[in-house]
């Protein structure tokens, strides 16, 4: 919105003004943008009658970049570049969304082995997911050292050594901390070290990357990225060797369109992140779309899975054989159960009551 002046020019209302303090285009102002355009697509695939994925697939290339803002990334790819890419991800696209609906995208977990776990817990927890299948875990690191060392052990004795190990350490160190830390973590052979230090670091990620590479372990981060610019200065540092993208922290599929793009044109794998709390829900969407129509391959690439909160969903993930099985539901199956949102409702549901009841007491 614009205000006139008493000489009829124009300028940036109060309002306008005050957004930027809390944006633009990071906190809360683009959390606020990803939560509306995640509902605007949501009901443009059910208008459509198609799950998200299937939306994006069947889109001409033309229409799907006309939903992209391609302000601040052309120094790394321009919109004629992103059609190229998406040009030739038209070759074998109907093979690899028949292998999708067939085998699903590979999944990992990170249910097994959250700080604070009991031993016992650990292990109960790693027997049922082998016996379920999954072959790729993720373990939290960085409180103790020592901790570590034996968790990872443990761990890595009950997968074998053919089986995928992930590491997280949820922005915990300093730089020079993180290598450190890391080269002690190295022998049980980690796939990557995820978000070893701030997630505004760039350089720092940059030197832990280098750091790291003679000892076979990548760097991924992303979940806390704000936007598009911080993916494509992290890509232009060779700063990562996993992208991990959010469904709802960038601006929602426009912006996550962007980052895929990018991913594509370093050849950097994208493995999402995927909390629980319905971001599986979401993001499976957006990774099922980059191997169909972008990416075209699955090589080192794998979706997070957390085992978390899916019960309040309509459209509930559907894993099989460790992997996501594409949804069928129309629409971005994140819809809610009616029954989940009255209990949950501030202040007036039942789970707000006794909440507040407990405090008062």
């Amino acid at each position: 919105m614009w205000e006139t002046d008493s000489r009829g020019t124009e300028l940036p209302s109060l309002w306008e003004e005050a957004l930027k303090l809390i944006g633009p285009e990071k906190g809360a102002v683009h959390l606020a943008t990803a939560a509306v355009l995640n509902a605007v697509w949501d009901l443009w695939a059910k208008q459509e009658g198609k799950p998200l994925w299937k939306l994006l697939v069947d889109m001409d290339p033309r229409t799907l970049l006309s939903c992209i803002d391609f302000r601040y990334i052309t120094d790394v790819l321009t919109e004629e570049e992103a059609f190229e890419i998406l040009q030739k991800g038209q070759v074998g696209k109907k093979e690899r969304e028949e292998q999708m609906l067939m085998h699903g995208y590979p999944a990992y977990t990170t249910s097994c082995a959250w700080l604070g776990y009991s031993d016992d817990m650990l292990k109960q927890l790693c027997t049922e997911a082998l016996k379920d299948g999954w072959t790729r875990f993720k373990v939290k690191v960085g409180a103790d050292l020592q901790d570590d060392i034996r968790r990872c052990r443990l761990i890595r004795d009950m997968i074998g050594p053919e089986k995928i190990l992930m590491m997280d350490a949820n922005q915990r160190w300093d730089v020079p901390e993180a290598v450190e830390w890391m080269s002690k973590l190295a022998e049980f052979k980690p796939l990557w070290i995820e978000e070893p230090t701030s997630p505004d670091d760039i350089l720092g990620h940059a030197t832990i990357s280098k750091a790291l590479v003679p000892l076979g372990i990548g760097v991924a981060t992303g979940e806390q990225c704000h936007n598009r610019v911080i993916f494509k200065q992290l890509l232009q540092a060779k700063a990562l060797q996993f992208l991990q993208i959010d469904s709802c922290r960038l601006g929602s599929v426009n912006e996550n369109l962007s980052v895929l793009l990018m991913a594509k044109k370093f050849e950097i794998p994208v493995c999402p992140h995927a909390g629980g709390v319905g971001l599986c829900e979401l993001v499976q969407h957006l990774i099922i779309f980059d191997f169909i129509s972008v990416s075209a391959s699955l090589k080192n690439r794998m979706c997070e899975y957390v085992d978390h909160l899916h019960e309040h969903f309509r459209y509930p993930v559907i894993i099989k054989k460790a992997s996501y099985m594409p949804p069928k539901d129309a629409g971005y199956s994140t819809e809610m159960k009616t029954d989940s949102v009255q209990k949950h409702q501030y202040p007036d549901g039942d789970v707000w009551k006794k909440l507040l009841a407990a405090q008062g007491n």
